[in-house]
């Protein structure tokens, strides 16, 4: 009997039906058809605009406002004399400057006291009574492990934080009445 062999079926893989992406994988390839639009774009700009000659600008032309901000004073100055202290310490120390370490540096610039001394005009009263509503406002928001003014203003590498609590010392003045 002859022999036949039979070749085998071929068999094809049963297919799975398609999964959903995740939410990772659908980023990555909307990341990746974005770049391709853009790089396309990129290149459709450059050839469109190969032909045009343009002129550089020149700056002196365009900005009419001075380059470095100038300060005004404050609108309204408060009525009452501690918080108006406080709020022209916190002017002189916008337009002046901020330093840590001394009272005033080489340069002008005034640290806390510093700026309430050059303000208090002499008035040393006036100066301790702004001073104390100062350390008020900084231990209101720091918690009383500031011992004095002096020790926080110091303990700060830029005036952003300083500035800020002298114009709240301004505001708690007011509120007091002082």
């Amino acid at each position: 009997m002859p022999h036949t062999t039979l070749s085998p079926t071929p068999t094809t893989p049963a297919t799975a039906p398609p999964t959903e992406l995740s939410l990772e994988e659908r980023m990555t390839f909307t990341n990746a058809a974005m770049t391709v639009r853009l790089e396309e774009a990129a290149v459709a700009y450059e050839v469109n605009t190969a032909h045009i000659d343009t002129v550089p600008v020149d700056l002196g032309d365009v900005v009419t406002l001075p380059l470095t901000p100038t300060l005004q004073p404050p609108p309204a100055p408060y009525p009452t004399p501690v918080a108006a202290l406080l709020q022209r310490a916190h002017h002189r120390l916008l337009t002046g400057g901020w330093c840590t370490g001394a009272l005033v540096d080489a340069d002008g610039a005034v640290c806390m006291l510093g700026a309430l001394r050059a303000e208090a005009g002499g008035d040393r009263g006036l100066e301790e009574a702004a001073a104390v509503v100062l350390l008020d406002a900084i231990r209101r928001d720091f918690g009383d492990v500031v011992e004095t003014v002096p020790a926080f203003n110091d303990a700060h590498g830029t005036g952003r934080i300083p500035v800020r609590m002298v114009d709240r010392a301004a505001g708690l003045a007011d509120a007091r009445g002082l």
